[in-house]
């Protein structure tokens, strides 16, 4: 199930082969193009420039292992044309195919006609799949268009104003989102760009965010990544082998919610918070502070009192302001999230200080009864947020995968038959 990193293949290959060798699975350049089970187990391609596999029970991209980085984009539904808003969807899965399996959009980016602009923008010619997996969302108001209102999961709630918010509503809310993730940023970019393309006229970016340097894993055993306050993030994440923990906190349920959400059975709900840090504060403080801060060492990230990383941790030996305190699901009556954010930085403020901090990602089964408690305490209590400020937020209703080659984005909300 891995690549031959040496023999690996390049979009320009594969464009010039057609579909033939693009199956899933198939034997390529004397190494086995790996593809993992759309948000399912573990990809043992993590390392590779390799495709994961678009089609499954639940939509890649949530449980798949997390890849370097990052291209987010919110959009505006701009048509009342509820037809043409299907025929968009089913155009961006399409799309979405192609992309992930590292071959340009509709006829490529030249040899068409000269006077018509091209399919795809060209940019990620010649580069490897780079594991990208796409992720679409419906936002909250997307439910008040098209006559959906009573097709709105209960489980898609308003997320509260939390004390210490200072949201920028331009940086805030969306009808839809696609989460674009790769190992290669231009690959992630041009994802974006090209379903954009795809949508003008009917859909327009309200806010996108590029992130680097995953800061949680969902690969069991790999090194755990480190936030820009130098400490690991998300030791205790939910692991993409993780089936029953899985089951039980991300994926809907048969009977979740009210009849209305039937079609989530299988999605899941994720909530995006963009996390300013304080960097330049955080940095002329003292490195016992920061410690007691989190909870946890800097070096070895093991929890306080104890000697390893992933030792149980004994939360009452904690400040009880710490973050790790404060978070962990004994703490929250067991609420657990899946977390697969990322790093930002996006120049400064004009004051001299970085703009830079977490941008969260959180999918759970149910935003009330994960991220919502779990942020009421937080807010409240954690020495952290001296040191952070939220100032962009959303919150998306994920449907399931899609399954096989007849079926699109969001067909179980929009086909009655579903």
């Amino acid at each position: 199930m891995t690549e031959n990193h040496s023999g690996g293949t390049s979009r320009r290959a594969l464009l010039g082969w057609g579909g033939a060798g693009l199956a899933l699975g198939a034997a390529v350049a004397g190494g086995a193009v790996a593809m993992a089970e759309a948000g399912g187990d573990l990809d043992p391609a993590a390392e590779t420039g390799g495709a994961v596999a678009f089609h499954g029970a639940h939509q890649a991209g949530i449980a798949t292992p997390v890849q370097d980085r990052l291209h987010f984009a919110a959009f505006d539904v701009k048509t009342d044309d509820r037809e043409e808003f299907v025929q968009l969807l089913k155009d961006w899965t399409a799309a979405a195919r192609r992309l992930t399996a590292g071959r340009a959009v509709g006829d490529g980016a030249y040899g068409g006609l000269a006077e018509a602009p091209p399919d795809d923008t060209g940019e990620a010619l010649g580069l490897q799949p780079s594991r990208l997996t796409l992720t679409l969302g419906f936002g909250p108001s997307f439910f008040e268009k098209f006559g959906l209102a009573d097709r709105r999961p209960d489980a898609l709630a308003d997320l509260p104003q939390f004390p210490g918010d200072n949201l920028d509503r331009t940086r805030t809310g969306g009808d839809l989102c696609v989460q674009a993730c790769a190992d290669d940023p231009q690959v992630a970019v041009h994802a974006i760009r090209n379903l954009a393309r795809i949508g003008f006229g009917k859909v327009a970016i309200r806010w996108s965010q590029l992130g680097f340097g995953k800061t949680s894993s969902t690969t069991p055993d790999a090194q755990t990544p480190r936030n820009l306050m130098g400490f690991k993030d998300g030791t205790r994440n939910i692991a993409g082998t993780e089936t029953e923990r899985l089951k039980k906190f991300v994926w809907v349920g048969d009977g979740d919610g009210d009849a209305g959400s039937a079609w989530m059975t299988g999605g899941s709900y994720l909530v995006a918070r963009r996390i300013r840090m304080n960097i330049e504060t955080w940095d002329r403080t003292s490195l016992q502070e920061q410690e007691d801060v989190f909870g946890r060492d800097k070096r070895e990230g093991a929890p306080v009192g104890r000697a390893k990383e992933h030792d149980a941790p004994f939360l009452k030996a904690m400040k009880p302001d710490a973050h790790v305190r404060l978070a962990h699901p004994d703490s929250n009556g067991g609420a657990t999230i899946l977390r697969r954010g990322y790093s930002f930085t996006d120049g400064t403020d004009g004051l001299g200080r970085l703009d830079a901090g977490l941008f969260f990602l959180a999918y759970q089964r149910d935003v009330r009864k994960g991220f919502i408690p779990l942020q009421r305490r937080l807010s409240a209590q954690d020495a952290l947020n001296e040191y952070i400020q939220h100032v962009g937020s959303a919150v998306f209703a994920v449907p399931p995968g899609v399954r096989d080659s007849g079926d699109w984005w969001g067909r179980t909300l929009f086909s009655k038959e579903a």
